[in-house]
């Protein structure tokens, strides 16, 4: 199945966890309680990580899906008890997939200035990674699908 050029992986009830690997199904964004319980965390990692990338606020406001600033300090001063709709956690998630990986690739001072760097690879046309993620959610899973590429060896 694919939605939004995002492929949904179905996991049957009986799968089990891989020995010194935890499984965990994805959190259910529709669940507002949920939403609710994993809003400031959501929240204060994504502030960790855009601090660590040195992003503007207009990038950071661009990564969220166009928040208006002041909601965007009002969630940075005060995360908890903040519930994030689906879409927004949608995409801190996808930020935090990105952060993740790149950590796992490079060292950490060249992965949070990767993220900035200007790119000539065809995906990228000599723009930098965070042009293409502030592109929104398609941009989000292109990125994250290629730096995964990148992890598995392809």
């Amino acid at each position: 199945m694919e939605a939004m050029g995002a492929q949904i992986i179905l996991i049957p009830k009986e799968a089990k966890a891989v020995p010194g690997n935890s499984f965990r199904p994805p959190a259910d964004l529709s669940d507002p309680l949920k939403r609710k319980e994993i809003s400031p965390t959501a929240i204060k990692m994504f502030g960790c990580i855009t601090d660590h990338w040195a992003l503007t606020e207009a990038q950071s406001l661009a990564l969220l899906g166009g928040v208006a600033p002041p909601t965007y300090h009002f969630w940075r001063t005060a995360p908890e008890g903040r519930e994030l709709n689906q879409d927004t956690l949608t995409r801190v998630s996808l930020v935090i997939g990105i952060y993740k990986a790149l950590h796992g690739y490079f060292s950490d001072s060249l992965a949070d200035g990767w993220i900035r760097y200007v790119n000539r690879a065809p995906m990228f046309s000599g723009r930098t990674p965070v042009d293409l993620i502030q592109e929104g959610i398609p941009g989000l899973l292109q990125m994250r699908r290629m730096l995964d590429g990148w992890r598995a060896g392809y």
